[in-house]
């Protein structure tokens, strides 16, 4: 009897090989996703053939905000000083560490730079100038621009914006480019603790032993806590022997030349706290409880790490976090994310004040706009008027520095023609435009600057953006910031040829002046010798 012939499976193992490939792939393209709590990741077998920019997808996503939290007409804050009575006790708000140079590293001498302003103004692109509404005001850009001029001063520049500035990205660039024209270095401000520290690469944080709640949503912070924002839109609260650590990093140029930093934070009960520089030295502070915030500031040569360690003291402790910084510019990133500006007057405009009053804000940027426009919308009239609200709390936080409104952002959508720019856009920017106009605050069209540079759509072609045509990445955030900087100077040029059309003119009056000074004291001499009596000697 002939045994039945062997049945060959080659072929529906290739088959199913082959199926198994093409599942896996459509696998890999979908995104991160959140089930339970728990954060998957993106399973992608082609990650060498194919990146995706999950950087969005990735980050710690906000639970939903209230709708009830937008667009409530709320009253501008006061600030509140306290009376000043001769009985009231003197509290002390600065505490300050000066380390030597022979206590702390120093900069090696072939990395000292003296940076000097360029003689002529090279555009490195179409120039997208700023719109300089709030030149009748004292405060305006022009003032901001003045200051830069003066060379190797502080100038202090603080931008509060959305996720669209998130992670540090644009205003590193605006710090590195402005920084290496006008000194300076460091990374600017840094929370204490935040969910979101590890997507910025242009500081390392590293922080143990702090609760944090964010501004969007405030309600599930402590009610002690909760009217206590800073502008920041973090408030960290810290278990007894909570820390923070926060390291210079090279992303980029003039990072790491920080000779300062200042360290804010609340403390209503007394408490102890222990500062640590560069992980060697070290220095305890007692502090006296009181509703005010206290800045401890560190200058050595040279800091590329600073600690803070809270030993005791923590009822109703808040810590806000640290600047890094050098003499000449520092930039400040205030990002909140899901935020349409709203957020701002939630915040305590007496903790703002008193931070400003500690650092002193030359300008405010606002950048917002992106979370409020839709598509198919034309009419922002309420948007408009809430801007100029902003612009007025941003002044009443920050009464010395000029305000500069950046408009919103580009943004691409699916059409049945392709991807094209949302059609919102030029109608939000309008607003936009027309509330910095009656704010009496300079304006900066940040659609029109990217468009130049080939608008959403180019920018996610060249990586410069994410997938979503939404958001840009630090590739992108550097091309707006070129953009920026060369309205910015723009605006210094038009600065320095008034100074010196001003001075031209001092000058040329000089002559005459001391021409006429001249002829009058002429006139004065040969009136007195005609007065004079002749003297006879012979009769002395």
């Amino acid at each position: 009897m002939n045994s039945a012939p062997e049945k060959d499976y080659s072929r529906t193992t290739w088959s199913a090989a082959a199926a198994l490939v093409v599942v896996l792939i459509v696998v890999s393209f979908i995104p991160p996703r959140t089930i339970g709590g728990i954060k998957l990741r993106r399973a992608n077998i082609l990650s060498d053939l194919v990146s995706f920019d999950d950087f969005q997808a990735e980050e710690f996503v906000l639970p939903e905000w209230e709708e009830e939290d937008f667009f409530v007409n709320l009253p501008l804050h006061t600030i509140e000083t306290g009376p000043a009575t001769e009985s009231a006790p003197q509290v002390q708000t600065l505490f300050e560490w000066h380390v030597k140079n022979n206590q702390a590293e120093t900069l090696p001498d072939d990395e000292e730079r003296m940076p000097t302003l360029p003689d002529t103004f090279r555009p490195s692109g179409p120039i997208i100038p700023i719109e300089p509404f709030d030149s009748l005001r004292d405060d305006c850009f022009a003032a901001f621009c003045a200051k830069l001029l003066a060379a190797r001063q502080p100038v202090r520049i603080a931008v509060l914006g959305d996720s669209f500035i998130e992670g540090d990205i644009l205003t590193a660039d605006l710090r590195e480019r402005l920084q290496e024209r006008y000194g300076g270095g460091g990374t600017g401000f840094a929370p204490m603790a935040s969910p979101l520290t590890g997507f910025r690469r242009t500081v390392k944080t590293q922080s143990k032993g702090w609760s944090t709640y964010n501004i969007m949503q405030r309600k599930a912070a402590p009610e002690a806590l909760r009217s206590n924002f800073f502008i920041s839109g973090w408030v960290c609260h810290p278990t007894p022997d909570a820390s923070t650590r926060w390291e210079t990093t090279d992303y980029r140029r003039w990072l790491d030349r920080c000779t300062a930093g200042r360290i804010f934070f609340l403390s209503p009960r007394d408490s102890r706290i222990e500062v640590t520089l560069n992980d060697t030295l070290h220095r305890q502070f007692s502090v006296y409880g009181a509703p005010v915030v206290r800045q401890i500031a560190v200058k050595a040569p040279r800091i590329g790490s600073l600690s803070f360690r809270v030993i005791r003291g923590t009822d109703n402790f808040i810590g806000y976090g640290a600047v890094l910084e050098a003499d000449g510019v520092s930039v400040d990133n205030y990002s909140v994310r899901s935020n349409n500006g709203q957020a701002m007057f939630w915040t305590n405009a007496s903790i703002n004040a008193q931070i400003d009053e500690a650092l002193d804000y030359d300008l405010v940027i606002l950048q917002y706009g992106l979370n409020i426009m839709q598509r198919g919308v034309t009419d922002y009239t309420r948007y408009s008027e809430q801007l100029e609200r902003m612009v007025a709390f941003a002044r009443q936080c920050f009464p010395g520095a000029a305000i500069l409104v950046l408009g919103v952002s580009d943004r691409s959508v699916r059409t049945d023609a392709g991807l094209e720019s949302m059609d919102a856009v030029p109608y939000l920017l309008g607003y936009q435009r027309q509330a910095a106009c009656n704010a009496a605050a300079a304006f900066w069209p940040t659609s029109d600057a990217m468009r130049s540079r080939g608008g959403m759509k180019r920018f996610v072609q060249q990586g410069w953006a994410g997938k979503d045509f939404t958001h840009i990445n630090y590739a992108g955030g550097r091309q707006i910031a070129a953009a920026l900087v060369d309205a910015i100077e723009e605006q210094i040029e038009l600065e320095r040829a008034r100074q010196a059309a001003a001075e031209a003119r001092r000058r040329q009056r000089q002559p005459v002046l001391q021409e006429s000074q001249t002829s009058r004291l002429d006139r004065r001499l040969r009136s007195s010798q005609r007065n004079i009596q002749p003297t006879d000697l012979s009769a002395r």
